[in-house]
């Protein structure tokens, strides 16, 4: 698999707060591969959308020569989504970590839903919400997530809040995808998962980590990397065959 910087994968973070569970999978995939890392980090002055995301992700990945396969976790894969359904003649492959069927529905969701639904207080709902995403902490850790979940609420480019929840249209894309999450994940449940196997293409990959909650691929960094990996040469296989098919036609 032969890929120079310019045209290396690209790891979209759009939670800047959630860039420590990045570090184990980008540090393996790097040994192995280069990797490009594309961080948006929303100021508080700035509207909360993806269209902004969208737009200077776009001025990043316009600049390259060839296709690329995209990579992101949560709202970094949604935003690799958008823009692989906006863009598909810039993406080689799309690669979602974290990302259900209804691809908008993040942990952000699962919060506001509880706002509405139990009167208690911030610290109390980003508990449980920590629970969902990473099963049972010791009250140190949990208090040291709150304050990273917190951040998240203003940094990350979403239109989620009390009063209306994102939706973005389901389905996948035209180019090769490959879907992960966690058998355990309390925030893309197994069934969230499992609706995308309906809709994929035979060049499709759905794989499931047996445990890792939301962030498997922090705890269980090389096995998720092997088979980001494999999947990369499979689609690398694939176009090197379709360009032999048209030089011979």
């Amino acid at each position: 698999m032969k890929i120079s910087p310019s045209t290396a994968p690209v790891w979209i973070n759009a939670n800047p707060s959630f860039k420590c569970f990045d570090g184990r999978i980008v540090r393996y995939l790097s040994r192995q591969i280069p990797i490009a890392y594309w961080k948006y980090y929303q100021n508080l002055d700035e509207a909360s959308s993806m269209d902004i995301a969208l737009t200077l992700l776009h001025d990043y990945l316009k600049s390259k020569s060839q296709p690329v396969d995209l990579i992101g976790h949560g709202t970094g894969g949604l935003l690799g989504l958008l823009y692989a359904r906006k863009y598909p003649h810039r993406v080689k492959s799309l690669t979602l970590l974290g990302v259900g069927f209804s691809p908008a529905s993040d942990w952000q969701t699962h919060y506001y839903q509880l706002r509405k639904l139990l009167p208690c207080s911030q610290e109390i709902l980003l508990a449980r919400i920590i629970q969902m995403m990473f099963g049972h902490q010791s009250r140190t850790n949990a208090l040291d997530l709150v304050k990273i979940l917190k951040q998240d609420l203003f940094t990350a480019p979403t239109s989620h809040s009390l009063y209306r929840l994102e939706r973005v249209d389901s389905g996948g894309v035209s180019m090769p995808m490959m879907v992960c999450g966690s058998a355990n994940d309390g925030i893309v449940d197994p069934p969230a998962l499992q609706k995308w196997s309906d809709h994929l293409k035979p060049d499709d990959v759905l794989w499931t980590s047996p445990l890792g909650h939301h962030f498997f691929h922090y705890f269980f960094p090389e096995q998720t990397g092997r088979q980001v990996i494999k999947f990369w040469h499979r689609v690398e296989q694939l176009s090197s065959e379709v360009s032999l098919e048209l030089i011979n036609t």
